[in-house]
């Protein structure tokens, strides 16, 4: 028998975002680039994102959202941990338009899953380069909130 999986979540990044800039239509879907300009960690892990990097997202034409975010945070003990965090976020068209627009939306409403992999020096979070973790998110007008979860 295989190990059963489970969750654990470990902490909560709340990433403060930028206005959108759009590279439009790049033949598969619209191109944009959000900026990540500060924000915090809270949880097993606490600390502050670091105001630098942005999520790449290709928008297809059914409104299905790829994200790729890169960015960083440094924990309140001073190590820097670097993040790249892929994803998808899909739901009903109407509301992925009012998100779009920065209207509030209810976040049960929207499927956003991620799929975060931590990289840092540090040995005390070492542990975060040796274990999958799954991110259950939110966008809001002027932040996105990813849960992270370790799995186990």
């Amino acid at each position: 028998m295989t190990p059963q999986l489970s969750t654990r979540y470990v902490f909560t990044i709340t990433a403060r975002i930028g206005e959108v800039t759009s590279a439009g239509d790049i033949g598969h879907g619209v191109r944009r680039i959000i900026p990540i300009i500060g924000g915090e960690v809270s949880g097993e892990i606490t600390g502050k994102v670091c105001a630098f990097g942005a999520d790449f997202q290709i928008i297809r034409p059914n409104e299905l959202i790829e994200l790729e975010a890169k960015y960083a945070f440094e924990t309140d003990d001073g190590a820097v941990v670097y993040i790249e965090n892929k994803g998808l976020r899909f739901g009903p068209v109407e509301l992925l338009q009012r998100l779009k627009r920065g209207e509030p939306v209810d976040p049960k409403l929207i499927y956003f899953r991620t799929a975060p992999r931590f990289e840092t020096g540090s040995a005390r979070y070492r542990w975060l380069m040796e274990n999958l973790f799954i991110g259950s998110a939110a966008r809001h007008a002027d932040r996105v909130v990813i849960d992270v979860h370790q799995v186990l």
